[in-house]
């Protein structure tokens, strides 16, 4: 068998200098985007069919008090605030876990050829369905792009 073999003080040099890394990796990095990308959006599925763009938005847990939707020019802005407590208690009262979430959404898509007086929204199971009715329906045309 081999086994990689390195004298003792090349392998705390190594180690420190691993340790150094990852330190400074934390400190230039933005450690907060894995988690503010997570609590500042929402996953959306749009569509667009021949009449009308389809809307379908995640929001587990938010009641439709708690949504906003509005129109800014040609861009649909979709806002939410989910405020959530949880408290679990023993047979005489007295709390044994506490959890709190708090998060505001905020998410905008941009639109053309659409009708705003005719759009619908609905809040179903923590799913918020949009239909988003085309003022001038037409065909979308399509064309083949040739790669050289």
């Amino acid at each position: 068998m081999l086994f990689d073999i390195m004298p003792f003080r090349k392998r705390n040099e190594d180690s420190f200098d691993n340790m150094v890394r990852t330190f400074n990796d934390a400190l230039e990095s933005n450690w907060l985007s894995p988690f503010h990308e997570h609590f500042n959006s929402f996953r959306a599925d749009i569509v667009e069919k021949e009449n009308a763009y389809y809307i379908e938005a995640e929001f587990p847990g938010v009641s439709k008090e708690d949504i906003s939707i509005s129109l800014e020019d040609n861009r649909l802005v979709i806002e939410a605030k989910n405020d959530q407590k949880q408290e679990f208690k023993d047979k005489d009262n007295h709390v044994i876990r506490q959890e709190r979430r708090y998060g505001e959404f905020k998410r905008s898509f941009y639109l053309d050829n659409f009708n705003e007086n005719d759009i619908t929204a609905k809040l179903e199971d923590g799913v918020l369905k949009m239909e988003i009715p085309k003022l001038n329906p037409e065909k979308t045309k399509h064309k083949e792009i040739e790669i050289h």
